[in-house]
């Protein structure tokens, strides 16, 4: 079966075909013996051949599915080595968002116009993938615009880990008022007269903005299946064909974990996942991590569906919560021995972790204990085990995860949080926000992934720009290029260094015979695009273990179907998912961006200048004047 021409290829007899060949394209492998192919052939969801086009001759049949990608640029399928995919996809088409949208007046436009839609008891919520730095007003929206955009129907707003801002029709539905107390770690923003305004602060814990959230009306069993399947198919749209869930609060274990399983069973997922489990409450995690030890092993389940550890959390008194618009918490003191009790279960019974810390005082705490367990042998004791995020990781820290066996993830959230860092800590610290250089020279393992959805968008092409050019999305330049990464580098921490976080490495991540067959057709070549214009790229056909599970362009209608998106008044029914920027727009941004970089050429040309007494610090010339100018 021919997606497209095949160009006369000569057939070979059925035993000896492959089911899927993508031909005269541009593919990067990722593999050093082989980087660059025009054609992959996937049979059984494996590789079979990986060469130019002339090589697949002999591998064409009659049932096997031809894709040209007419000279386009292919890779290998993309793993996202943080994603709260689990719980995203129970409640995509609930959501509307804000992702890419360029400002607020549209995002307060498609917000009044969904509410509209939305039935009573139904709320209209905007949860996460956003930034006000995003819009070109720069700014949240009011309460007061909330209300007019939808006076009857129940809105929550989630800014970042930061804030939410309430209607009030949501305040009447979640029954805030005056006696309302605060919790521990949040803050209800009240009225002279002690009535909540409608803003929620995070003060620095989210789990005020979580737990509110969670008051919202939830999906039936049938809808919960749909909305997954629908956001899995929106994570193939951006190229994505592996993801390692990261658990996260309010994700229980196993009731959250029911609808994955049951599309697994039926054959119904089409991006790979591995899944983390992480105790949800507070003084019960040790009994919590011992029943799931005795329930189940690392890497039970299969190449789709497979546990990969405990975490993101391991106790609760070990988190360090991360809004930057508030100052860096102070752990528990003497959280180190229920800690200590869980990593110890954990290596005992052979099991990864990973670990949730922002902050370099966190990280010092952990490694303090790993260093102790280290003293009778179970560091490094070959379980898979790594820090998550780690914006101020020190050198010396990194130089003892290396020494441990440790790994590192790090996520785009200051695409997102970048300001609110820069303000709070300043330009040196933003600059190292991650330190990636500094942990690639030690030969850490360091995987990339996004923390969507709460936070940062699912749309990994925004973390690749962020990786390669330090920019948010706001376009504030935080990262210098001494502590950027080249694009190759970055692709490989969106491919093999996720596979290997889920000791995958022999079978994913790159394109070579007896590999998943996981690869994307990109709608720009990411090697060659301009820098604004690599959040702007999407796949044009993506394929999981020969599967072809998204297609686009004039390749529309090959991927396999989807139900239709449901309840019928869903927001993603109508507007989608993340909001791609029409091509005129994305041309723009290439503009403004080259004008951009001129400006700071000229910039650093004139300090150049002053420093050798070549013109006046305010622009006139110094004592040998260019003619043109003085």
């Amino acid at each position: 079966m021919s997606t497209l021409p095949n160009g006369g290829l000569t057939p070979r007899a059925p035993d000896e075909t492959a089911d899927l060949v993508v031909r005269n394209a541009m593919i990067h492998t990722g593999d050093p013996r082989r980087p660059r192919a025009e054609a992959v052939a996937v049979r059984d969801g494996v590789i079979t051949a990986v060469g130019d086009d002339r090589d697949m001759a002999g591998r064409i049949g009659p049932a096997t599915r031809v894709i040209d990608a007419l000279g386009r640029r292919a890779v290998p399928g993309l793993n996202d080595a943080h994603l709260h995919v689990i719980r995203g996809g129970l409640n995509y088409v609930l959501e509307l968002r804000w992702d890419g949208v360029r400002t607020l007046r549209e995002g307060l436009a498609l917000l009044a116009e969904q509410a509209a839609r939305t039935p009573e008891g139904q709320w209209v919520r905007v949860v996460g993938g956003w930034s006000a730095e995003q819009f070109a007003e720069r700014r949240l929206p009011t309460v007061a615009e909330l209300n007019a955009a939808a006076p009857g129907t129940p809105v929550f707003v989630l800014h970042l880990y930061q804030s939410a801002i309430l209607n009030g029709a949501a305040l009447k539905a979640v029954g805030y008022g005056r006696d309302t107390p605060d919790p521990a770690g949040g803050q209800i923003v009240r009225g002279r007269d002690g009535t909540p305004t409608g803003m929620l602060l995070a003060a620095p814990s989210a789990v005020l903005l979580y737990s509110t959230l969670a008051k919202a009306p939830v999906l039936d069993a049938e809808h919960r299946a749909v909305s997954t399947r629908h956001f899995l198919r929106e994570l193939n749209r951006f190229g994505l064909t592996s993801a390692i869930d990261a658990a996260g609060g309010f994700q229980n274990f196993p009731e959250n974990y029911e609808t994955v399983v049951e599309l697994a069973r039926a054959g119904e997922l089409s991006l790979r996942i591995a899944y983390h489990l992480f105790p949800q409450t507070a003084g019960q995690e040790i009994d919590d991590l011992t029943r799931w030890t005795s329930m189940v092993r690392p890497e039970d389940g299969d190449e789709w569906l497979r546990l990969n550890g405990a975490g993101e959390n391991l106790t609760w008194a070990a988190a360090d919560f991360e809004n930057f618009a508030q100052p860096r918490p102070d752990q528990a003191p003497g959280y180190e021995t229920e800690f200590e009790k869980a990593v110890r279960l954990l290596m005992g019974h052979g099991w990864g972790f990973r670990l949730h810390a922002t902050y370099d005082e966190s990280i010092r705490r952990d490694l303090a204990v790993f260093e102790k367990l280290a003293s009778e042998g179970l560091f490094p004791g070959g379980n898979r085990w790594l820090f998550d995020h780690a914006e101020t990781v020190s050198a010396d820290s990194l130089d003892r995860i290396a020494a441990l066996g440790g790994a590192v993830s790090v996520q785009n959230r200051l695409s997102f949080q970048g300001e609110a860092f820069l303000r709070r800590y300043g330009p040196g610290a933003a600059a190292d926000a991650p330190p990636l250089r500094a942990m690639l020279e030690r030969n850490l393992t360091v995987a990339a992934g996004t923390d969507a959805t709460r936070v940062s968008s699912y749309n990994p092409w925004v973390a690749l720009h962020w990786l390669v050019t330090g920019r948010t999305v706001g376009d504030l330049a935080l990262r210098p290029p001494h502590n950027r990464v080249d694009r190759e580098t970055a692709l490989a921490m969106f491919t093999t260094a996720g596979a290997a976080l889920t000791g995958e490495q022999d079978r994913k991540g790159i394109l070579r015979p007896g590999h998943f067959g996981d690869l994307t057709v990109l709608t720009e070549d990411y090697f060659t695009v301009p820098d604004a214009g690599i959040p702007h790229i999407e796949a044009l056909v993506t394929v999981v273990g020969g599967r072809v599970v998204y297609a686009a362009g004039e390749y529309e209608g090959v991927d396999e179907p989807l139900p239709p998106v449901t309840p019928e008044w869903s927001p993603v029914r109508y507007f989608g998912g993340y909001r791609a920027a029409p091509a005129a727009a994305r041309r723009g941004v290439h503009q403004a961006e080259l004008l951009g970089q001129a400006a700071e050429e000229a910039g650093e040309h004139h300090r150049w200048r002053v420093r050798r007494g070549l013109a006046g610090e305010t622009g006139t010339a110094g004592p040998v004047g260019d003619p043109c100018f003085s």
